[in-house]
């Protein structure tokens, strides 16, 4: 494969990650509106959805290996390669949040969630933001985006343990509580951990440019298994 042709899989492979990246987007979007509103149908249709995310994914991967394979790419196209396979997983992994959040919405039914989706729905906004922003940081090669939007991770952690200490407090006030409450901390959870993620992303950004890993610390949430 000639060079120039070469350059454009690799462009189209980039480009496809960020249609990958737009649809994680949307199953967030989607899964806390329907929590929101209640609406079932909307929910299932999130869970529904989730296959052709998955699906995307290995079309993702698969593009990406037959790239390596086919080619002998520089350092810095190789690390372009290995980098859309690692956030390739990640956001299908944030889309699996977004399915266990729409699970939640058809586990509770018609029954209103335990107290108003205030905090649930700045903690989705808030992971989202961060997340069109870092693939944002990977096609530009912005490392200082990257660099910069972990830091906004302590907002996430902030609304969690909100959501927790207010959760907490009403089953203290009644122990019947107990099952919606772990419900919604459930759905806080994940997005926490799509959040998490984000973090992830960036620090591939920070290694395709420069060619060093980086750790970005970033706060753990309660531990709790995501539904999914």
């Amino acid at each position: 494969m000639p060079r120039e042709s070469f350059e454009q899989e690799l462009d189209r492979l980039q480009d496809e990650l960020l249609v990958l990246g737009s649809m994680v987007d949307d199953a967030l979007a989607e899964s806390v509106d329907a929590l929101v509103h209640r609406d079932l149908e909307r929910a299932q249709l999130v869970m529904d959805n989730d296959r052709t995310i998955n699906e995307k994914r290995f079309a993702e991967e698969e593009a990406a290996l037959v790239l390596i394979a086919t080619q002998q790419p520089m350092a810095s196209d190789l690390r372009t390669i290995a980098a859309v396979l690692e956030i390739t997983t990640e956001l299908e992994r944030i889309g699996d949040y977004a399915k266990g959040i729409a699970k939640v919405t058809l586990l509770l039914g018609d029954e209103a969630p335990l107290k108003p989706l205030v905090d649930i729905p700045l903690m989705a906004e808030k992971a989202r933001s961060m997340l069109r922003r870092s693939l944002d940081a990977f096609v530009t090669r912005d490392v200082d985006l990257a660099r910069s939007i972990p830091a906004e991770d302590d907002e996430v952690d902030s609304l969690y343990n909100r959501v927790y200490r207010d959760l907490m407090d009403l089953v203290v006030a009644d122990v019947r509580n107990v099952d919606k409450a772990n419900f919604l901390l459930w759905v806080a959870h994940n997005l926490e951990r799509a959040a998490d993620r984000v973090i992830n992303i960036c620090e591939r950004v920070v290694f395709t440019v420069t060619g060093r890993m980086q750790e970005m610390d970033v706060g753990d949430g309660s531990g709790m298994e995501r539904i999914s």
